[in-house]
């Protein structure tokens, strides 16, 4: 069996998730009673964040690399990076790192058109709902990607650091998001959502809202990552 390395704490209670998940996931696949052997390293969101924030993308990427250089020393055989806006940088990481890396954005692209899903909401931080690095994989495969307007993305970062990240998943902000998602619907006719922030599964678990699909990152990047395991 392949050993994984993880790049986490991008935040801690996604990372948990992860964790959790894998096992599960490892021992539906396995009936042997075994458990996997994988490594996580745990960084400082809160610098992630400084160089998000300073728009600094060559030092995230450096921070990032580090961890996986550590991870690959460590002993692990492929990785990824368990949090979707650090993938901002995805493709400038990938081919410097010592190990193969695991896109989510690359694996949710593949869930989607197998799906059949064309018009997705993207739904995470302000980093990744702004910028280009899901619309230019989705785009290749023919799904057109919409973002909430200025006023609910203000909404869904905001409660992202103020309340999600810290392990806060409260009804009335679940509401909240299950509105922005009504509107979007509403406004763009859209046939799925992209839970683009591996914090937003911990708050919307179900697997559709009135139909509308909702694309769970955290399950996607983790079947990725367990098939890898195990091939």
């Amino acid at each position: 069996m392949k050993t994984l390395g993880i790049v986490g704490g991008l935040g801690p209670e996604s990372t948990l998730d992860y964790y959790q998940r894998i096992i599960a996931l490892y021992r539906e696949r396995v009936s042997d009673g075994s458990y996997p052997r994988f490594i996580i390293n745990s960084i400082d969101l809160k610098k992630g964040l400084a160089f998000m924030d300073a728009n600094d993308l060559a030092g995230m990427g450096d921070y990032l690399l580090e961890a996986i250089r550590e991870l690959a020393c460590a002993g692990a055989d492929f990785g990824l990076v368990s949090a979707n806006t650090p993938h901002i940088v995805f493709d400038h990481v990938a081919p410097k790192s010592p190990i193969p890396l695991i896109s989510i954005v690359e694996a949710t692209c593949i869930a989607a058109k197998a799906r059949n899903l064309k018009r997705l909401a993207l739904l995470g931080t302000r980093y990744t709902m702004q910028a280009n690095f899901y619309g230019n994989v989705f785009s290749r495969k023919g799904i057109h990607l919409c973002v909430p307007g200025p006023e609910d993305q203000d909404y869904i970062h905001g409660k992202y650091f103020s309340e999600l990240v810290a392990g806060k998943f409260l009804p009335q902000t679940r509401a909240g998001l299950f509105e922005i998602i009504d509107r979007l619907k509403t406004t763009t006719d859209i046939d799925g959502v992209i839970l683009a922030g591996t914090e937003l599964p911990l708050i919307l678990r179900d697997a559709d809202h009135q139909g509308i699909p909702l694309l769970d990152t955290t399950k996607i990047h983790v079947e990725a990552a367990v098939t890898e395991m195990l091939s």
